[in-house]
């Protein structure tokens, strides 16, 4: 299903856990990483989208994850010629992106990257939020550079607990609940690294 610029639907997934580390997935039998994604189907809405690929791709189900925010608009990105089948070459340009931003609510044990017959990663890890993008395919950093600058204002504010006391203080408990939900709390951003090489767009090509 493409639009008539050439672009196929498509939704990404920037999965956050408490701490506000970003699920970060190596591609089945590559050396790339990236995050979930994956097209929209007929009759699917972005967000039905969402819940299926994060299902297919990672194994967690909608009562896993919150979702916290999403992209307003589409993110494009073009795919060169060479990984374009020769049928489609023409009339497919790329993918246009919904990208949606997750805190995960359940476990790291919930997560299942075989919980399909077609498996797109072979491992996975936990890493900072602005990812390394020379790690993901070149002609996706752009998408991935605009989707986490559009969903970090989003974060939820991480609350640490104090965990060295000096010998005979009284130590004086915080009420910590865990991380605020955007609505109801400033939003906060991760500190960005000084020199940074512009973020790989993510997706199926």
């Amino acid at each position: 299903m493409l639009d008539r610029d050439g672009f196929r639907p498509n939704v990404g997934v920037i999965l956050l856990n408490a701490r506000n580390q970003v699920f970060w997935g190596k591609r089945l039998r590559t050396h790339s990483w990236q995050f979930p994604q994956g097209g929209i189907k007929h009759g699917e809405t972005p967000e039905q989208a969402m819940f299926r690929e994060l299902h297919e791709e990672v194994g967690l189900r909608p009562e896993h994850v919150q979702v916290i925010a999403r992209t307003r608009d589409w993110l494009r990105y073009e795919v060169p010629d060479h990984f374009i089948r020769k049928d489609a070459r023409g009339h497919y340009r790329g993918q246009k992106q919904i990208w949606f931003l997750l805190r995960l609510v359940g476990r790291d044990s919930d997560m299942n990257l075989r919980a399909t017959d077609h498996p797109e990663f072979d491992a996975w890890r936990w890493n900072e939020y602005w990812v390394p993008l020379d790690v993901v395919i070149e002609f996706k950093r752009n998408v991935y550079e605009m989707a986490l600058t559009e969903l970090s204002r989003f974060l939820p504010r991480v609350h640490h607990h104090n965990r060295f006391l000096r010998a005979g203080m009284r130590s004086q408990r915080h009420d910590d609940s865990g991380p605020a939900e955007a609505c109801g709390a400033a939003p906060t951003q991760p500190d960005r690294p000084a020199s940074k090489t512009p973020l790989p767009g993510t997706g199926k090509a």
